[in-house]
């Protein structure tokens, strides 16, 4: 999630990692914590590139193991320089002991007071600051306009492999976690949008200022942007609320042909995998992204491109609904998401698993994140081309009825859960006489 239709070639970034716990198994492998509730209230400078105020969150240990300590991802330090300056800053924690910052800088160890037993539930608190550095960015800014993806701590998973304290990927995305609520109040400069993750309510605050209240239920992070954009509203047939942000530097035209693609994709989209459970959609429009694009729940940045709007407009159900841990199992939501947008461009994939060619016994579909950070310009030929491939020769194999129902009925069994490429091998051949053995390993398919 980047989920980058476009994909750039980029030198491989090398990870300098900090304190990284061996970490004891969770025994019986229940994701933990759970039922994460964000509170979260910033005021932002003049120009929307400085946010500070405080964080809280509420969670539930549903694991028979306790928890002594969590973990929360401040991704976005991956920009900074580590450990002298970095752009998210975490202080006065409360509700636990903070560790030194891990990770190069993007996990923080928080040690509970007192274990936390099956079922219990407690809060921590701490104050927050985010500076947003330059550059257009899923965390960046471009001139006036603010981009604000994963800037947010958001807890670690614990689940049957340990905790997961993966390093950021610039290439891809590292990001695994459990379906949240936020409540969220940004107080900024009237002259300024703030599109976010959620239902928006605004609020006159005090003198030229805005209260933005961002309230979002069962999403799994939380995004906004903040700057002088153009903003135009429009409702799908199915009563979803699309709202389309652009820079001053795109035209009305491009973004009106943006509107109706989001609404026709999320139509489209919704017919194949279930109801958009949200309400509503913000895409925020910058050329001068250098992807394709980037989603998060309800709220999409994007390059004026239909193509790419329909890839990140599919990442709602693969990876926002439908989970999966994207550092483990990036296949998972980028090849589902590029094979839907086929489907919503009417593209049948046929022959295209003909022009596949390995560059290695080792590469494969289901690969994780570490391979692809070493082998960054085979990630968006393997992973999305050869992926979305392989998902059109299932389709063959299984039938096409078989295929579509199969795709409708794994999402609604897995609704704000997280799916594993076993759970999808399973299913597949649940609905088929045909053994897939052979086609996962012709696929190159592990797992």
């Amino acid at each position: 999630m980047v989920r980058r239709v476009v994909i750039s070639s980029i030198a491989a970034v090398l990870f300098i990692v900090w304190g990284v716990p061996s970490g004891a198994l969770a025994v019986d492998g229940t994701r933990t914590p759970a039922s994460p509730a964000y509170t979260v209230t910033l005021t932002s400078n003049a120009s929307g590139s400085t946010w500070t105020g405080h964080e809280s969150v509420t969670f539930t240990n549903p694991s028979t193991d306790p928890l002594t300590e969590i973990y929360l991802r401040l991704w976005d330090n991956y920009h900074g320089s580590c450990p002298s300056s970095t752009p998210i800053t975490v202080t006065n924690v409360t509700g636990g002991t903070p560790s030194p910052l891990s990770v190069s800088c993007t996990a923080l160890k928080i040690t509970l007071p007192a274990p936390l037993a099956h079922n219990q539930s407690t809060s921590i608190g701490f104050d927050l600051s985010i500076v947003v550095p330059a550059g257009a960015d899923r965390f960046g800014r471009d001139g006036s306009y603010n981009f604000i993806g994963n800037a947010l701590p958001v807890l670690a998973v614990r689940d049957a492999s340990g905790w997961h304290l993966d390093p950021y990927s610039n290439n891809g995305e590292s990001f695994y976690s459990i379906i949240s609520d936020y409540s969220v109040t940004l107080d900024h400069p009237a002259s300024l949008f703030v599109p976010a993750t959620g239902s928006s309510v605004d609020t006159p605050g005090a003198s030229g200022r805005t209260i933005t209240k961002a309230t979002a239920v069962d999403v799994r992070e939380f995004a906004w942007a903040a700057g002088p954009f153009v903003k135009t509203t429009s409702t799908t047939t199915t009563g979803v609320v699309v709202n389309v942000y652009r820079v001053s530097s795109i035209s009305s035209s491009s973004a009106s042909s943006m509107m109706t693609t989001a609404k026709n994709a999320l139509s489209a989209h919704a017919g194949r995998f279930g109801a958009y459970p949200y309400g509503e959609a913000d895409v925020v429009l910058d050329n001068n992204f250098w992807f394709g694009g980037m989603e998060y729940p309800g709220f999409v940045l994007d390059v004026v491109s239909s193509t790419a709007l329909a890839h990140e407009l599919a990442h709602q159900w693969w990876y926002g609904i439908v989970g999966d841990d994207e550092y483990t199992s990036p296949w998972l939501d980028e090849s589902f998401t590029d094979y839907a947008t086929d489907l919503y461009n009417n593209v049948s994939g046929t022959n295209c698993w003909n022009n596949v060619s390995w560059q290695s016994s080792s590469e494969k579909i289901s690969n994780s994140m570490a391979y692809w950070d070493t082998h960054t310009n085979r990630y968006g030929t393997v992973v999305y081309t050869y992926g979305k491939c392989a998902l059109h020769d299932l389709r063959r194999t299984i039938g096409t009825t078989a295929m579509n129902n199969l795709l409708k009925t794994y999402a609604a069994s897995h609704w704000y859960g997280v799916s594993t490429t076993a759970d999808f091998k399973a299913a597949a051949q649940a609905v088929t006489s045909v053994d897939l053995a052979s086609f996962w390993a012709t696929h190159r398919i592990d797992g």
